[in-house]
């Protein structure tokens, strides 16, 4: 593997770990959540450098039903981390807090929820269209074949994804998406971990959405 794809997946995985701390915002503290969102916008910034040659072929080649289906996902992306980084760096008390940003806080937190709740679906959604890739890197991990551990696997996935369905509709997650409440609720009396595994349960259930429209897009029926 050359060392640009390598720096790509290290990068996809570390935002990938920094997904779910980022919407932990009240669990992990205002400064560490700013420190966490900084190190994301890097992270972002670094991947659309590594990743520069598909955005300048966009104007190329043939258009296909997968092909529109990830520009679109990529470009939605986009807004939600640009819009997410300028309502972030607008409240911003510890990393930016020296910037003379006058007024708009009322917005800049709401523009800031819906980009971040958008942004982790969709982030999650990203993953799982790019799933032959990680598929493709496990499999160099594990060469040798195992049906025990696939179905073993494709079970934890679906009850995993299972999980994450139940979460997203408990937690009437569908009302930060479309701003029907504009306050996010934290149980403190949790265990962490607990909220934790939630946000990668729904992680799984988005990435595997994004990974089964990709194959049926590209009729990729065995894997």
């Amino acid at each position: 593997m050359d060392a640009k794809r390598t720096l790509r997946i290290a990068a996809d995985c570390l935002m990938a770990v920094l997904l779910p701390l980022l919407m932990a915002y009240e669990l992990v503290g205002r400064a560490a959540h700013e420190w966490l969102g900084a190190g994301m916008g890097v992270l972002f910034i670094a991947h659309l450098i590594l990743n520069r040659a598909w955005w300048k072929g966009l104007t190329k080649g043939r258009w296909t039903a997968a092909r529109a289906l990830q520009t679109a996902v990529n470009a939605m992306i986009l807004s939600t981390m640009l819009g997410s980084m300028v309502s972030g760096i607008a409240m911003s008390r510890y990393v930016f807090g020296w910037l003379p940003i006058p007024g708009g806080r009322t917005l800049f937190r709401t523009m800031h929820l819906l980009c971040a709740f958008w942004g982790f679906v969709l982030m999650s959604v990203h993953l799982g269209l790019h799933g032959g890739m990680f598929l493709g890197l496990g499999r160099r991990l594990f060469p040798q074949p195992s049906q025990g551990r696939t179905w073993a696997l494709r079970a934890l996935a679906l009850l995993l994804a299972v999980c994450g369905a139940w979460v997203f509709a408990s937690q009437d997650i569908a009302d930060y998406l479309f701003l029907r409440a504009v306050f996010v609720f934290y149980d403190f009396g949790q265990p962490v971990i607990l909220f934790f595994l939630q946000y990668l349960s729904m992680m799984l259930l988005f990435a595997l959405i994004g990974y089964y429209l990709m194959k049926a897009l590209t009729g990729k029926h065995k894997q």
